[in-house]
């Protein structure tokens, strides 16, 4: 991966890695499917005028239709929901770490995909060594918390999974340009999910508090339409690497803390830290390449 690649990467992590916090703060006074619905249809509006505005534009055609509604249910609709949903059961820290498998779905889905990505040792190794720095980091204290509330970390779990495929499946809409790839798949999943939130939310909640609105405004258009644009041209780019994103996101979390509000860093965030890097570093490959290339006797 190129420089841009990871400072893209690390640019989503950190998009990506608030929405947890959006999420919480929304819960309050918001249901999860109407946190989601209000995240998917702002961004969606968002990006559709951010297109309009600078003349990004393609022409419909059945097949894509298709591929933007399947991408929206692999990649908002069923994930969004599932995670709204566990983390009405579940710590945001036991969250972090069931989303951190994340990328050993994807090492499994791209393996088996027609015409995917083979799962290599050094790359299962490094997502391996990946997840295991992201428990250590976010505290291996979390981990007795596994097993205690089986069906939100069960929704977790299956939110991975969905992404996972949804990595693979969005090599489709490599050829459609990101802002436009983004607008159509949030514009599908809100078409999608509209008509089951008015059937399955009835009777309707009041609205939810000024700060629930601000949260599901920060998931709408930092978390999903900004997030998004950078997603599709990771895919183009990396493929299903841009799932690696889970690893970082922990890190910039600890890292906004610590720069922002003066927490301290623990020995655990740094052994946790130097075990995902060592994880990114194997699945990126050029270390391996470069120890290959000056070792004795080649």
């Amino acid at each position: 991966m190129s420089l841009t690649d990871w400072t893209r990467l690390i640019v989503l992590s950190l998009l990506w890695g608030g929405s947890y916090l959006f999420i919480e703060i929304a819960l309050v006074s918001a249901s999860p499917m109407s946190i989601v619905l209000g995240r998917i249809v702002l961004a969606a509006l968002a990006l559709v005028a951010w297109c309009r505005a600078t003349g990004v534009q393609v022409t419909l055609t059945g097949p894509l239709i298709l591929s933007f509604l399947v991408m929206g249910l692999l990649n908002n609709v069923i994930p969004f929901n599932l995670i709204a949903f566990g983390q009405t059961r579940i710590t945001g820290g036991v969250a972090s770490i069931l989303n951190a498998t994340t990328p050993l779905f994807t090492v499994v889905v791209a393996h088996l995909w027609p015409g995917g990505e083979r799962a290599t040792p050094a790359r299962i190794a490094g997502v391996v060594i990946g997840f295991l720095g992201v428990a250590v980091l976010i505290g291996l204290g979390n981990l007795g918390e596994l097993g205690s509330e089986i069906a939100g970390q069960a929704a977790i779990l299956g939110a991975g999974l969905s992404y996972a495929f949804s990595a693979l499946y969005g090599r489709r809409l490599t050829s459609v340009p990101p802002l436009a790839a983004a607008a159509g798949m949030l514009t599908a999943s809100s078409l999608v999910l509209t008509p089951i939130v008015l059937v399955v939310e009835r009777p309707f909640s009041p609205l939810p508090g000024p700060g629930a609105m601000a949260a599901i405004g920060g998931l709408a258009i930092l978390s999903s339409a900004l997030a998004y644009g950078i997603f599709f041209r990771l895919i183009a780019s990396i493929g299903s690497n841009v799932m690696l994103v889970t690893f970082l996101m922990p890190v910039s979390a600890i890292t906004a803390g610590v720069v922002l509000l003066g927490e301290t860093v623990e020995p655990r965030h740094l052994g946790g830290l130097a075990l995902i890097f060592a994880g990114l570093a194997l699945v990126d490959g050029r270390v391996l390449r470069l120890l290959r290339r000056h070792a004795p006797g080649t």
